[in-house]
């Protein structure tokens, strides 16, 4: 599929998206500078703040954005206010800086003389320093509002949606189309976000023409296009808003292809099928992202793995019994308000991948089969991989063995990783479709280290109690999904670039789930 046939298909969610990353993005510009011009303002006349507010400035801007996302789940949640929250505060830095180096760069032979003629400290403010500053000031704006555009494609990294969720998604699924459908509106965007506050500083700063018939006609122009961005920002905003008011459930989803799916099938199912007000968060982040989002409230049905919730969730050894995973999930979780429903038809169970000439020289049939010859391959592991008690330490452990190089690497990266030789294992889920993409030899799991990753929904218990009827229609899905099922689906999406959302509802429809 070109570039141009993926537009033409998903034109709609581009559009879409496109509208959420400028509504997100104006919110988020418009509150950093109603903060940064005061403070800014603020340290110009306080001389004592100056130096440490600036250097938190300085600070918070040396943070990684994804670690400063990191920070904010735990106490802002998942969606738009931590995402707005981070851009805000990147975004402070050239304005309090600007501001700060516009008012003291004004000649203060004219601050004595406004002071000599009476002019009271407010009035030398609002006409001389701040009409003075303003060039400056709007400088500052301007860096604040492109960078802006662009550190919003990372709200899509924690459901608050935007181009960054096409981005996202076609980095995990190696789809270049995808990737250039979220980031070349994002670059235009930007551009089109400097020409508008270009005009914006036209407006509000003065200039002296000879001709006085000239000046009037640009103002009038100026004024236009500024109405005209003021008018498309406030549709923007009025078109996000939910005039529904029935409550609303939201489904949330892990951030990798069959998640994805399963959030679409969700949506989908409740949506069609019930009076309930859906919405969804997928794309959400790995397991403790999504964990903490249902735990806080911030969604109320997603799928989880057994494996995953058993030991990376509760924190315990990894077993084989799925009958006791299983059991002490739904006691665990609970307790914690969280209901654990039948579990669905499908195992997706780690295993390693390596390519099929490296099995063939070395007969790789089974994990084991790497002992001797590990301490001289590279794997490339998911970064949550690397850091799970049923991940590379256990297995290692388990198996006898240790890799001479270990490279994380998050999503469908690592597949191009083994294939260009820059790694020679990758973890890998059983239903991964890029296995069958890239016709790789899947490593059997001979001494049982990995424990069942059945899929299980978990909703939250005032949900399910309010709306029982969700649980039947989950059950009627749950025994369709097979291992076989699950890998096709995904394989639709991954190779043959079909949308999630459309695959999920082919498969439902098919199914007369719809």
């Amino acid at each position: 599929m070109s570039f141009i046939e993926y537009i033409s298909t998903n034109y709609n969610e581009i559009l879409s998206l496109l509208l959420e990353h400028i509504k997100l993005t104006s919110l988020a510009l418009i509150l950093a500078i109603l903060m940064g011009i005061p403070i800014g303002i603020l340290i110009s006349y306080v001389k004592r703040l100056d130096k440490p507010v600036i250097a938190i400035s300085n600070v918070i801007q040396a943070i990684p954005s994804m670690a400063l996302l990191g920070f904010a789940i735990p106490l802002l949640g998942i969606g738009v206010l931590p995402s707005i929250v981070m851009v805000i505060l990147y975004s402070l830095l050239p304005i309090i800086k600007n501001t700060y180096a516009g008012i003291k760069s004004v000649d203060n032979n004219l601050l004595e003389a406004a002071e000599g003629i009476g002019l009271t400290k407010m009035q030398i403010l609002f006409k001389i320093e701040l009409p003075l500053a303003l060039p400056i000031i709007m400088t500052g704006i301007r860096i604040s509002a492109v960078s802006a555009v662009g550190l919003m494609t990372m709200a899509a990294f924690i459901g608050g949606g935007g181009l960054g969720y096409l981005v996202f998604s076609g980095i995990r699924t190696v789809n270049n189309n995808q990737i250039l459908a979220g980031a070349l509106p994002a670059c235009l965007l930007a551009l089109f976000t400097d020409y508008i506050i270009g005009i914006i500083e036209k407006l509000v700063t003065k200039k002296i023409y000879d001709d006085k018939e000239k000046l009037k006609k640009e103002r009038k122009k100026q004024k236009i296009i500024l109405l005209i961005t003021i008018i498309i920002i406030i549709f923007v905003f009025i078109s996000s808003l939910n005039f529904n008011k029935k409550d609303t459930i939201v489904i949330g989803g892990k951030d990798f292809t069959e998640q994805e799916i399963l959030c679409n099938m969700l949506y989908q199912l409740i949506e069609k099928n019930t009076d309930i007000n859906v919405s969804k968060k997928c794309n959400l982040g790995g397991a403790g992202i999504t964990f903490n989002a249902i735990e806080n409230g911030d969604i109320d049905l997603y799928v989880d793995y057994a494996g995953t919730a058993y030991v990376d969730i509760l924190k315990n050894k990894p077993i084989s019994d799925t009958n006791k995973v299983y059991n002490e999930i739904k006691e665990e979780f609970s307790k914690k308000n969280i209901i654990a429903l039948n579990p669905m038809n499908f195992n997706n169970t780690y295993t390693l991948a390596v390519k099929k000439d490296l099995a063939y020289k070395y007969n790789l049939n089974n994990i084991s089969d790497l002992k001797s010859i590990a301490n001289s391959l590279k794997i490339s592991p998911t970064l949550e991989f690397v850091n799970r008690e049923d991940g590379l330490k256990g297995l290692s452990e388990e198996y006898s063995f240790e890799f001479n190089k270990v490279i994380p690497i998050d999503g469908s990266s690592r597949y191009l990783a083994l294939m260009n030789d820059e790694s020679d294992v990758i973890d890998a889920f059983s239903t991964d479709a890029l296995l069958k993409k890239f016709d790789l030899q899947v490593l059997k799991d001979d001494k049982n280290f990995f424990p069942p990753y059945n899929a299980i929904p978990m909703i939250r218990k005032e949900v399910l109690d309010k709306y029982p009827e969700i649980s039947p229609l989950i059950d009627k899905l749950g025994v369709l999904l097979t291992d076989d099922v699950m890998r096709n689906l995904n394989y639709e999406v991954d190779e043959k670039g079909i949308n999630p959302s459309e695959v999920a509802e082919e498969f439902l429809s098919s199914n007369d789930l719809i």
